[in-house]
């Protein structure tokens, strides 16, 4: 059996492509989750790693849940509510708890579909690059469910309350182009183009100091939720740690000099 996730890297970018074609990249099997959290959490432990690109193998990005599955009425798709809820918990939920914790950056690279909790998929990382056969659906109402991975909370941070509403309760597509007026994508691109322009905007983040980049990534995180005098005294705490490095150092000399730096993670 091929490996539901596959990785890749060159460099300091590491490239994460869901492997299920012919299912459209569904999320909420246990292999699938279990590969993404086991990624997750070995990249947090390696400071080689800079950014991460992550795409779906074939046609689609992401088709969310595994409606085959689901048609089984068995845990967490049916079953006693209490094994429903200890089976999200346990399962496609640790999805969300382990890319929304993550420093490192994450780009995805939309190349068709992202459906349901494939849409939350995409909102779990930092940046968006879709190509022009993306199309993005908040579509949990349309088979009788609700956003389960997170999508109610993401989904509104992206495109704000009114358009997130719009795209939950009719649970209907938009396009790449509307992703992108709406904010929810930074750019569109020629589906040819799509890895090598979300790999050049890894490239873009890896090529900074990787301690300044985590920790920059992780007061973004944290400013969502907090006062500005909160966001403040968190950055007075990490500014200091920033200036401890060599990597710091190394920048400030080479601009100095006029001479492209060279950072080492130190």
């Amino acid at each position: 059996m091929d490996a539901p996730l596959l990785v890749d890297r060159r460099d300091h970018v590491e490239t994460w492509t869901l492997n299920l074609p012919e299912l459209r990249n569904p999320i909420s099997d246990a292999p699938m989750v279990d590969a993404i959290v086991a990624a997750a959490d070995r990249v947090a432990r390696d400071a080689e790693v800079r950014a991460v690109v992550l795409t779906g193998a074939g046609p689609a990005f992401c088709a969310g849940g595994n409606l085959k599955e689901m048609a089984r009425h068995e845990p967490p798709f049916g079953g006693p509510p209490h094994l429903g809820r200890t089976g999200y918990r346990d399962g496609i939920q640790r999805i969300p708890r382990a890319l929304h914790a993550l420093e490192v950056p994450l780009v995805a690279a939309v190349n068709g579909p992202a459906v349901g909790a494939g849409c939350d998929l995409a909102l779990l990382c930092d940046l968006r690059i879709a190509s022009t056969r993306a199309r993005f659906a908040e579509s949990f109402v349309k088979v009788g469910l609700i956003p389960g991975d997170g999508g109610a909370w993401l989904l509104q941070r992206a495109v704000g309350p009114a358009r997130a509403a719009e795209m939950t309760l009719t649970g209907d597509p938009i396009d790449a182009a509307t992703a992108l007026e709406w904010g929810l994508v930074s750019r569109v691109v020629d589906p040819d183009d799509l890895l090598a322009q979300a790999h050049a905007l890894a490239d873009r983040i890896a090529a900074n100091p990787p301690h300044a980049v985590r920790m920059a990534k992780a007061l973004l995180r944290q400013a969502a939720h907090q006062r500005l005098d909160e966001a403040l005294q968190l950055a007075a705490a990490m500014q200091p740690l920033a200036h401890a490095t060599a990597d710091h150092h190394e920048a400030v000399d080479a601009f100095l000099a006029k001479r492209e730096p060279r950072f080492t993670g130190e």
